[in-house]
């Protein structure tokens, strides 16, 4: 890890550091915090102060701590639908892949049902028939997420399942798990870790989209997406309320796509130097 930290270029490296500075301050910032994340301190959209460095929001609580409670709560969420969504599409698109045939057909057409669906779309019509838990917005994300890892990981490995050294190993009898383990996975894991990170970024996206829309992360919890919402009106008195927590997503997204941009480069030139 550290020498593919050091072939990163600057702009990876900048990109890691806005991470690693954003995930710091997520999880370690509510706990340093003089307040609490529904405590009332002040009035309405004050303005930054000395007590209150970003001000206050629609109803009096400190804007710093709410943004930083509502990060850390998009950041887990997001992560958790992530690791779900390649818990169920990578098995399945490596399998579909190797077996091929009619398992390969049957989860292939399925899949392509339920993309055949606006996601946001499906989101709203499923979250309001079960619920807006946070199990079940973790377990809706992870399946809709799911479609396109699959579709991803069967691509991939359908490469990989072409190649010599693996009909070869398909001849001497070798099992499911060793192709998977042993052939499969370890050629696709690079590609992998890269969509990792741009469906990280979506998962951020979406569950704001779906606090924004009042389907998300119930209040008085705060999320990026429902801080947004919260403090909309705040423009319209010259208040910056909604746009920090609004940048913050930002800045995020930016550093994750600087990261991945810099691993794709880095899997580049190591093909190269092949």
């Amino acid at each position: 890890m550290i020498a593919v930290i050091r072939d990163f270029e600057t702009g990876a490296r900048i990109g890691l550091a806005i991470v690693l500075l954003f995930l710091l301050a997520a999880f370690l910032g509510p706990w340093l915090s003089p307040y609490d994340e529904v405590q009332i301190v002040a009035g309405v959209w004050e303005p930054p102060s000395a007590l209150h460095w970003l001000g206050t929001d629609y109803v009096g609580r400190d804007l710093l701590t709410r943004l930083l409670h509502g990060a850390q709560v998009t950041v887990q969420v997001s992560f958790a639908a992530t690791l779900g969504a390649f818990l169920i599409g990578c098995p399945v698109g490596i399998i579909a892949a190797t077996v091929g045939a009619w398992v390969d057909l049957a989860v292939t057409r399925l899949v392509d049902a339920v993309m055949a669906f606006p996601g946001l779309i499906l989101a709203l019509i499923v979250l309001s028939s079960i619920g807006t838990s946070i199990p079940a917005l973790v377990l809706m994300m992870s399946v809709l997420a799911s479609t396109i890892v699959f579709r991803l990981t069967r691509a991939v490995a359908a490469d990989i399942v072409a190649m010599d050294y693996v009909e070869i190993a398909r001849l001497r009898g070798e099992s499911l798990r060793w192709f998977v383990l042993r052939e499969i996975l370890p050629n696709i894991l690079p590609t992998l870790l890269t969509e990792f990170g741009l469906r990280f970024v979506y998962a951020a996206i979406l569950i704001s989209s779906l606090s924004f829309l009042g389907l998300g992360i119930q209040p008085p919890h705060a999320d990026l997406g429902g801080m947004v919402k919260e403090n909309a009106l705040a423009i319209t008195f010259g208040r910056m309320a909604p746009v920090m927590p609004a940048l913050a997503l930002a800045i995020l997204a930016i550093g994750v796509n600087l990261v991945v941009d810099g691993l794709l480069k880095h899997d580049v030139n190591q093909d190269l130097r092949r």
